[in-house]
């Protein structure tokens, strides 16, 4: 594997305090910009294709910024059946969407992007993972709304806090269910033969 001795500037491509935390988590030296790209839902995508875009189209436009960087971008969906499930607009909305969860299985999609801005190589995968909720009791939802800050989340949890005593078991890559698969990047950044550390 070749490795690049000059150190090349890693930039994060999303203002997701989950993903910057992961990115911390791992040790690995980066920035942080809010990729100038809108989020437009194309209906002719499947799921994963619709992820996969919108990722690329995100490093694309951090890439416009600093274009000798490695880029790293990432778009998350979360699918309940074959709907896609967004934000709540308020507690009541939260409270309706996790009576319906209960004791069933949602499917996670990620569209990673890994792009050399200098070179233009690109690397793109959509990983899929799996989360079984338990069966919840009024009880249990009540105290997660308290606790585990709803709004801002799609589906209205988050597993990196109070939210995971809601989950009875995770399939697939864990950091995938935060929002970005480390295994995915590692990976990319080998290929492209970026040493990291």
């Amino acid at each position: 594997m070749k490795i690049i001795k000059k150190s090349r500037i890693i930039i994060l491509a999303s203002v997701s305090p989950r993903r910057r935390e992961i990115f911390k988590s791992f040790g690995i030296k980066f920035k942080t910009v809010n990729p100038a790209y809108k989020e437009i839902l194309q209906k002719h995508l499947s799921h994963k294709d619709q992820v996969k875009f919108l990722a690329l189209k995100k490093a694309e436009s951090a890439a416009k910024q600093y274009p000798k960087a490695i880029i790293i971008s990432a778009d998350t969906m979360v699918l309940f059946g074959k709907k896609i499930i967004g934000k709540p607009k308020n507690l009541k909305d939260a409270e309706k969407m996790l009576k319906s969860f209960s004791g069933k299985p949602q499917t996670l999609l990620t569209g990673v992007a890994v792009l050399d801005a200098q070179s233009g190589q690109v690397l793109t995968h959509v990983e899929k993972s799996k989360l079984y909720f338990k069966k919840l009791s009024g009880e249990d939802i009540a105290e997660y709304l308290k606790k585990g800050k709803p709004l801002d989340k799609a589906g209205g949890y988050n597993l990196q806090g109070y939210g995971f005593n809601l989950i009875q078991k995770v399939q697939g890559d864990f950091t995938n269910n935060l929002g970005l698969p480390m295994g995915v990047v590692y990976n990319s950044l080998q290929k492209l033969g970026i040493k990291i550390y």
